[in-house]
């Protein structure tokens, strides 16, 4: 022990901190600043990425919800179109049928006949007209979904490309 003592050199002691304070601040200066500063900028990029997958996933669930809407929407409106064009086909009939009633007993094979073709005609046109309308109904359809489809690929493509991770 007295040895160590007396190889103490107190200039030697004195160097040697100075260098260990100058190491110790480099090190904070060159590299622990800019280690902790990538750090913080990774966590706050996998913070934003999460925050814009959340934000893809709920714009997807409602664009979704949209489309369940419109269907729905489309359904109802067939369903009243083929309706109304039932009871217009059921009035048509009908009022075939007074008409024929009305002439009488002695015009009644020829009534018959005439109502049988204009029930033919009726279906004929009614069958045009429910093919008509369903075929443009498909078609506004179709139009709403693929163009909401289309504009879904773009804004997943947009928010993936704007959650890059490095």
């Amino acid at each position: 022990m007295e040895k160590l003592i007396n190889d103490f050199s107190f200039g030697l002691f004195i160097w040697q901190t100075i260098i260990f304070v100058g190491l110790i601040l480099l090190l904070k200066k060159f590299a622990w600043k800019p280690i902790l500063d990538a750090v913080n900028e990774r966590e706050e990029g996998i913070k934003n990425a999460l925050l814009s997958a959340d934000n893809a996933r709920k714009e997807m669930q409602n664009l979704q919800a949209d489309n369940q809407r419109i269907l729905q929407e489309a359904r109802i409106e067939r369903d009243a179109l083929l309706k109304d064009a039932r009871e217009m086909k059921d009035k048509m009939v009908a009022d075939a049928k007074n008409e024929a009633q009305a002439q009488g007993q002695k015009m009644i094979e020829q009534a018959k006949a005439a109502i049988q073709n204009e029930k033919n005609a009726a279906m004929a046109e009614l069958k045009l007209q429910v093919s008509t309308l369903s075929l443009e109904i498909a078609e506004k359809l179709l139009k709403d979904e693929l163009s909401n489809k289309e504009a879904q690929v773009k804004l997943v493509e947009k928010m993936l490309g704007d959650a890059k991770l490095n």
